[in-house]
């Protein structure tokens, strides 16, 4: 998987997420699934940036989650916030792969690094159907080997 250093202009989304200390655990610091909490909220914040798909929200349509690969690369400790980066990997009929990082938000230290595949769905009907077009997907584009 790709191990990106921190660039701003690397990934078309960012979140800033605050740590907290019920994040952590007996080891005193962040539990392993919440790294898929933080990648999950930078997503939703990600989708929430493109139109079209905030549209088909309300029409029914909604991506169902189907692969995630998460590679722990560093502890993240509290207090402490993280910066996620989000952008587009590859894009198919009715499904879309983010490529994903989390850093520190004050060192820029590399502490993570995720693959996710969403299909877009069809609620009322049960399955998967086509995505929307989605203007300036260029841009949302990750330029990694993955």
């Amino acid at each position: 998987m790709f191990r990106p250093k921190y660039d701003k202009n690397q990934f078309y989304h960012w979140k800033e997420i605050p740590v907290r200390f019920r994040d952590l655990d007996p080891l005193n610091h962040v539990n392993n699934a919440l790294f898929n909490t933080y990648l999950e909220e930078a997503r939703i914040s990600f989708l929430g940036e493109v139109g079209k798909m905030q549209s088909e929200f309300t029409d029914g349509k909604t991506f169902v989650l189907v692969k995630s690969t998460i590679e722990y690369l560093n502890q993240i400790k509290y207090p402490s916030s993280v910066l996620v980066g989000t952008g587009v990997g590859r894009i198919g009929n009715s499904s879309i792969t983010a490529l994903q990082a989390i850093y520190n938000s004050k060192t820029k230290e590399l502490l993570s690094v995720a693959e996710t595949k969403g299909v877009w769905f069809d609620i009322t009907n049960q399955r998967p159907t086509r995505l929307p077009e989605i203007e300036n997907i260029e841009q949302m584009m990750v330029d990694a080997e993955f």
